[in-house]
């Protein structure tokens, strides 16, 4: 009989949401939450036996524990197989998940997750075995149908198929195999059903981004009102918001009253993914609110308003990025703001 290992947030547990983030790791036997309904879909063929639950701040912000008592759980338990989420959208949980797949790989035990595409826990560790889910829990149940049969398979240890058959995320790994036709064929095939209108499928996809057209130019930044937005993470020394170094989700905004440039002494900057001393001990690298406070005095910039917009680039998912944008977009026009400048890393 299959034993069965499984991962859960606190908000998936019943505990709470944000306000039990922070909730260290969590061990309880057999199924929790979620876990009830795989425990139906396991029937006769296994038990869940133990249940691993942690806050996802608590995973985000103190890792090395939590890495560490996700390795203890599974060496002690050893399961057959681990289920770890889904996470659907959920960046720090799907991080988490995706941390929770390669301790599993690294002990030899089985592990499968699910997560939305755009889930920065893809990012984690690619060679994880992750099913497509939507971006919320009403896809709970089919998320799990498509889950276990694949983790069944691989803790039977039958072979894995591509990903296509198998309806689990691409990892990038390829294998030799045959096909009916060398690629020129497939090549012109597929360019006479493009240009004859009829389905084809590339076997090269390509991810498209959506073309955003330019803003159009301020008519005289000498009598316009200027903002400053940047996703390089310059924060108050302490990040009082606690703004994540990497798959943020959310925006915050400071102000600037008062102030001729940032110091390092009350400013810092929390962006992974770079080395940001320097921009901790000049925040205005990033932020460069000393140049435009000159150009102020200089008549070059009318006006500038007394509040930053900032969140992290790093790792956001383009959902997150899009609403983001959208609400400080709201923030600048109901503030009178003509033009932005939007600082990067």
């Amino acid at each position: 009989m299959l034993s069965v290992g499984h991962y859960i947030n606190q908000f998936f547990a019943g505990i709470g949401g944000e306000q039990s983030a922070n909730l260290p790791p969590e061990r309880r036997d057999g199924p929790v939450g979620p876990g009830r309904a795989l425990q139906t879909l396991l029937k006769d063929s296994g038990v869940v036996v133990s249940t691993l639950i942690c806050g996802d701040s608590f995973f985000s912000e103190r890792a090395e524990e939590a890495r560490a008592a996700v390795r203890t759980w599974m060496e002690e338990v050893r399961p057959d197989l681990v289920i770890a989420g889904p996470a659907f959208a959920a960046g720090r949980y799907g991080v988490a998940c995706a941390e929770v797949c390669r301790q599993a790989a690294e002990l030899g035990i089985p592990a499968v997750t699910g997560m939305h595409p755009e889930n920065p826990g893809l990012l984690g560790y690619k060679k994880a075995f992750v099913v497509p889910t939507s971006d919320s829990a009403t896809d709970m149940a089919r998320a799990l149908s498509v889950m276990f049969p694949l983790g069944h398979k691989l803790a039977s240890g039958e072979p894995i198929g591509p990903a296509e058959v198998e309806g689990y995320l691409p990892r990038g790994v390829r294998r030799p195999g045959r096909r009916g036709e060398v690629g020129a064929e497939r090549a012109v095939a597929m360019l006479l059903a493009k240009l004859t209108g009829q389905p084809f499928r590339t076997e090269i996809p390509v991810d498209k981004y959506e073309a955003v057209p330019p803003a159009r130019p301020v008519a005289d930044v000498r009598r316009a009102k200027i903002a400053v937005v940047t996703t390089g993470a310059i924060v108050p020394r302490g990040n009082p918001d606690h703004l994540k170094r990497s798959s943020e989700t959310r925006w915050v905004k400071y102000t600037l009253a008062g102030r001729d440039r940032l110091t390092g002494d009350e400013f810092e900057c929390v962006h992974g993914g770079f080395f940001n001393l320097m921009a901790s001990e000049n925040p205005n690298l990033v932020l460069p609110l000393d140049v435009l406070r000159d150009l102020q005095r200089e008549g070059k910039v009318g006006d500038l308003l007394d509040t930053y917009f900032t969140t992290t680039g790093n790792d956001q998912r383009l959902a997150d990025c899009r609403r983001n944008g959208a609400e400080i977009a709201a923030a600048l026009q109901s503030a009178g703001v003509n033009g932005v400048l939007l600082v990067a890393t």
